[in-house]
């Protein structure tokens, strides 16, 4: 495909991905009207959040395997109008019972395009070339991350609109991705025949809901050290460990566990595990510390985060055209482990008395590394499977990435909590003033303009400690990494696209059939 043909076909895939992210980002700030108007409890606030994250997490693996098995383009195509009906329910929602059961049906819609869009893109591109693509998807990403929580608030804001358009919003670009999937994007409408191991698939997607029920609710609705931890752990625990032996024994698995024969797929699949851990558990808090600790409104807290975003615009799209110029990729991923180490332990050292110049730098700093190391994560995995095997190997990695963001925000929000409880605790006392009289419990976000100014400078010193150690915490999961990234062994890249790799491979498997001799019975002989 020329250039030009890429584009046209990447403009729906890149409509598709904006929605899937903009669903996770515009009701951010939007979540305390949205309770309120609904007559709703704080667990529903924490399961509205919680019921998308694990629809999405926990079907990633399976939308990988269907792309392994049928039209790629279909699939996207179905993923996008299950995430329409979700929004549009969510919209329309009258109780919270709804609105939680549509975020479950964006969160599939939404696993859907993740695992399908960098699919189709090495169906398409070959690795080679795909480099100088990431940094388009790269943009789409900061716009929807940055974009989301600004729409959102002024949604909010608008009396004529209300919060029910932070889901209406993505109907029209869902619509429109549809349509510029079905005019652009020309697949070969391949179907292999095998059967879907739904067991496999049953197993491995209740099995990751009981942990990440129990990472998100661990700390808040129940304790960590509980009955319910003791449940959720061992039946998760128990369904993956049924799902591993089914998928060791069926002809077509969810997860091909044979994928982790291969050293690049381990190295750069424990990699995204850390990857998501350390940047999504790190930075989903800096929003409430630009709020809380430097009394930002979320319309300016969105835009303090452009530093970090800017960074990792620039240097997915600089990376990219650096590899399918030279051809080298493993020094980028190298140097964006490197980054992201040093930008979360930089961020570590900030408080409520950081100047936002110094701020800008530190974000800036892991911006380019998370935008080196993401995407080219992916990169170095597709170009070292077989292309029967993109769709799992894509969705592999995808899955972990996700999985290691929910761990660590939920684990890492627990943290939060607890330090700020405890440097609360200790300036009241220093201050003379008695226990619950900053108007703040255990677990609950104060609301800073009720505040007086002495107490408001108390929490302000709590949250801005608490979110420096937050950083500090998750800067050896960035150093794990990295030690992932300096054992992948760099392999040239691949000049074909996955579809052709494909037919290769379909052909070559036809001509040994041919070439194979007839196999003789056990037990017989092949002489007269």
């Amino acid at each position: 495909m020329s250039d030009r043909q890429i584009l046209q076909a990447m403009s729906g895939l890149m409509a598709g991905m904006f929605v899937s992210i903009l669903a996770g980002t515009v009701v951010a700030n939007a979540l305390p009207r949205i309770i309120a108007d609904l007559g709703a409890s704080q667990s529903s606030y924490t399961w509205v959040v919680t019921a998308e994250l694990l629809a999405m997490t926990a079907t990633v693996p399976l939308w990988g395997k269907l792309a392994d098995l049928y039209n790629q383009k279909l699939l996207l195509q179905i993923s996008l109008g299950l995430f329409v009906v979700g929004s549009l329910l969510a919209g329309f929602s009258q109780d919270v019972g709804l609105l939680i059961f549509s975020r479950v049906a964006q969160g599939i819609g939404a696993g859907g395009l993740t695992a399908l869009a960098q699919v189709v893109m090495a169906a398409i591109i070959p690795p080679r070339r795909l480099g100088k693509y990431a940094g388009l998807f790269g943009a789409v990403f900061a716009v929807g991350t940055v974009a989301g929580p600004l729409i959102g608030g002024v949604l909010v804001d608008t009396s004529w609109l209300g919060w029910r358009w932070c889901f209406f919003i993505g109907v029209p670009f869902a619509l429109l991705a549809i349509v510029l999937l079905q005019r652009t994007l020309k697949l070969p409408s391949t179907r292999r025949e095998a059967k879907i191991d739904y067991l496999g698939a049953f197993l491995i997607v209740a099995g990751v809901c009981a942990l990440l029920i129990w990472v998100s609710l661990a700390g808040n609705s129940f304790d960590w050290a509980s009955w319910q931890t003791a449940a959720l752990t061992g039946g998760g625990v128990v369904l993956l460990a049924a799902a591993v032996l089914v998928e060791s024994r069926v002809p077509e698995p969810i997860i091909p566990l044979g994928i982790f024969r291969n050293r690049t797929v381990t190295l750069t699949t424990v990699a995204s595990l850390f990857v998501g851990l350390a940047m999504f558990g790190g930075t989903v808090f800096l929003s409430q510390y630009f709020q809380i600790s430097l009394g930002k409104s979320p319309t300016v807290a969105g835009l303090m985060s452009l530093p970090m975003i800017m960074g990792l615009l620039v240097s997915s799209t600089v990376a990219g055209q650096f590899i399918s110029k030279t051809g080298r990729w493993k020094a980028f991923l190298v140097a964006g482990g490197v980054l992201m180490t040093a930008g979360l332990g930089l961020l570590s050292t900030i408080g409520a008395d950081t100047h936002f110049g110094l701020l800008s730098l530190y974000m800036a700093v892991m911006g380019v590394g998370v935008g080196m190391l993401m995407q080219n994560l992916v990169l170095a995995a597709q170009n070292d499977v077989p292309a029967s095997e993109l769709g799992a190997a894509t969705s592999v990695l995808s899955f972990f990435r996700s999985l290691g963001g929910t761990i660590g925000t939920s684990v890492l929000g627990a943290i939060l909590a607890n330090r700020v409880a405890a440097e609360m605790s200790k300036g009241l006392q220093e201050a003379g003033v008695p226990a619950g009289g900053g108007s703040a419990g255990h677990g609950a976000v104060p609301d800073m303009t009720t505040l007086p100014a002495p107490i408001r400078a108390i929490v302000e010193h709590a949250y801005g400690v608490a979110t420096g150690e937050l950083f500090l915490v998750a800067t050896p999961f960035a150093l794990l990494a990295l030690v992932a990234v300096l054992f992948v062994k760099e392999k040239p890249l691949k000049t074909t696209s996955g579809m052709e790799r494909l037919a290769e491979e379909s052909a070559a498997a036809a001509r040994n059939t041919r070439t194979d001799p007839p196999r003789t019975p056990a037990g017989t002989s092949a002489e007269p």
